[in-house]
């Protein structure tokens, strides 16, 4: 058995039925506890009418006392007994039902893990939330059937023995009474399992959407669209509820019927029992025995029906984390043959003939912003591609290697909830000088100055209680406190306003002086600062140079970077050239 808390194993995903098969063996012996003391536990709940029919035909009925005390004893000790089994199937099961809940959460937060930058282009937030909160539960709780479902085949076994030591007549209608029972809930089970799938999609669904308009409430205010998304939330909201009522009119018909056949199955065999009873074929004590076998045998066939009925809404649920666990990176997988260069080299991309010179600070400017951005996911191998750093290849090299040297900062990248100080520094350990550093390159003294407690003051999560501009700024500090050897930096000013755009265009280059830094930009304060600038055309490098060379040399470059304004002929200042509000000197203080 491998222990979830530090190895959940590799999951086989290649159906719903085999992921829950894995569930099972990779717990092998608390499943076989369980299963062990949920037989044990049913087939005791089978000896109390054994017992009490010898005390009433041994002790009670001739007179003899000493008879009737002894088999009142066993009947107490096997209640305490049972008691006891009682109480360690349930331990035990609860412990697989968490053992499968956490080793589920393990395996899809690994996976997404390994989808990288691919996850938010293949599945929706929401579906991993459902995933997450919603299809693990139930798949967990599917796993409990394994404790007592032997134990119910073995109690259905043995009843119908001993019933066929006082009655063969009664012995049969259990043994076709039981599976015929099963047949009868059997196509419930079947559009249950349709129906349930039905819902957990559009529950997915509706949770991304839900998703969607709280990150963008401060845009819908803005342009006014928040009634409209409003509108479909609730238009979907209302198909999902009664999708839901469709789920509860199923369910609510297979949990009366687990109650109510196995009610009407003991009125019909005491009814044959009794009959036998008055003519003499049986003593009253077998009478009380066979009323209390079948009493005995409506906890089996309960479990029957309502085992089925988990066990159907777990393979819903199995199939979607088997879908999710199907999921491929952009970037396949390969055995890794390097751990990469031993120093600063050169990062290629063949694909845009972009190359990133180390200890340098390379710009990327594209009409396209996705063009650009592409570029940066290929050099940080969130997107298979044959980009090479030095000589070697990166998908060849250690990814462990390669997320550790080559940081990847997003302009959309996650904030987490937590003190400032945690949602910059991550788990790294950073002296309060090497803070400074960091919060004063990214022009970030006024949001640390701003909140109640500094460093320490709470940041929601997104940084909803951020700013636009207050976020993109946090996240500089903490791509910069990471002090990668290669930072790519998608967009990293875009939200800034001119006069700290330039600030900031100006301290990022000190602060990553002899370090390759390459941003992607049409910004032409921090297009200044760049040692090299590839201008890219419909996917592939134009022309490379200085932003000041590519002013001169490319009217397409000038129109792109001057943002819609008039032409300007090459003997602009510098000033004019790079939109510039700050000099050098007043933006590196």
């Amino acid at each position: 058995m491998t222990d979830a808390s530090s190895d959940p194993g590799i999951p086989d995903h290649r159906s719903a039925p085999r992921y829950l098969w894995w569930l099972v063996t990779s717990q092998r012996r608390r499943i076989a506890a369980g299963a062990l003391f949920g037989s044990a536990w049913m087939l005791c709940l089978a000896l109390p009418p054994y017992l009490l029919s010898r005390a009433i035909d041994d002790g009670l009925e001739p007179g003899r006392w000493t008879a009737l005390v002894g088999w009142v004893a066993a009947l107490v000790g096997v209640g305490v007994l049972n008691a006891w089994l009682a109480i360690m199937r349930h331990r035990t099961m609860t412990r697989v039902r968490i053992d499968a809940s956490f080793r589920s959460v393990q395996v899809v937060v690994r996976h997404a893990t390994r989808l990288g930058g691919a996850l938010q282009r293949k599945v929706t937030a929401g579906e991993v939330v459902t995933i997450g909160f919603g299809d693990v539960g139930v798949i967990a709780q599917t796993l409990t059937i394994t404790g007592p479902g032997v134990g119910a085949v073995l109690v259905y076994v043995a009843v119908a023995a001993l019933l066929l030591t006082v009655s063969p007549l009664l012995a049969v209608v259990v043994l076709l009474g039981v599976p015929l029972l099963a047949v009868l809930v059997g196509p419930l089970l079947g559009r249950l399992q349709g129906i349930e799938a039905a819902y957990r999609e559009q529950q997915g669904s509706l949770a991304a959407r839900f998703g969607d308009i709280v990150g963008g409430l401060r845009v819908l205010n803005g342009i006014g669209g928040k009634e409209v998304y409003a509108d479909r939330y609730r238009r979907d909201s209302q198909a999902l509820r009664a999708e839901g009522y469709r789920v509860g009119t199923v369910t609510s018909w297979i949990q009366a019927l687990g109650v109510g056949l196995p009610t009407l199955f003991l009125g019909a065999v005491t009814w044959l029992a009794a009959r036998m009873a008055t003519q003499g074929d049986m003593t009253v004590g077998e009478l009380v025995a066979v009323y209390g076998y079948t009493a005995v045998l409506v906890v089996p066939v309960s479990f029957f029906i309502e085992g089925g009925y988990d066990l159907t809404r777990g393979l819903v649920a199995a199939r979607r984390v088997v879908r999710f666990l199907a999921l491929q990176p952009d970037a396949p997988d390969k055995e890794p043959t390097s751990r990469g260069p031993e120093g600063p080299a050169v990062l290629r991309d063949p694909e845009t003939r972009v190359e990133v010179v180390p200890g340098r600070m390379t710009a990327l400017v594209s009409a396209r912003p996705a063009e650009s951005a592409a570029v940066i996911d290929r050099l940080g191998r969130f997107a298979g591609s044959a980009a090479t750093w030095g000589d070697i290849r990166l998908d060849e090299i250690d990814l462990t290697q390669v997320r550790r040297r080559i940081l990847v900062a997003d302009n959309a990248a996650d904030l987490f909830a937590g003190p400032l100080r945690e949602v910059i520094c991550a788990d790294r350990e950073v002296d309060e000088d090497t803070i400074a550093r960091g919060v004063h390159a990214a022009v970030a003294q006024d949001i640390v100055r701003g909140l109640p407690r500094g460093l320490d003051s709470p940041v929601e999560a997104q940084g909803r209680n951020l700013s636009g501009g207050q976020r993109q700024r946090v996240r500089l500090v903490r791509a910069l406190l990471a002090d990668p050897e290669v930072l790519l930096a998608v967009e990293p000013t875009s939200a800034l306003d001119a006069h700290t755009e330039a600030a900031v265009a100006t301290r990022l280059r000190i602060a990553r002086s002899g370090r390759t830094t390459v941003v992607t930009s049409t910004s032409p304060l921090l297009l200044d600062q760049a040692d090299t600038v590839h201008y890219l055309v419909d996917g592939a490098v134009a022309a490379v140079g200085t932003h000041r060379e590519l002013l001169d040399r490319r009217p397409d470059y000038r129109h792109l970077v001057s943002r819609g304004t008039e032409d300007e002929g090459p003997g602009r200042t510098n000033a004019e050239a790079t939109g510039g509000t700050l000099s050098r000197q007043e933006a590196a203080q």
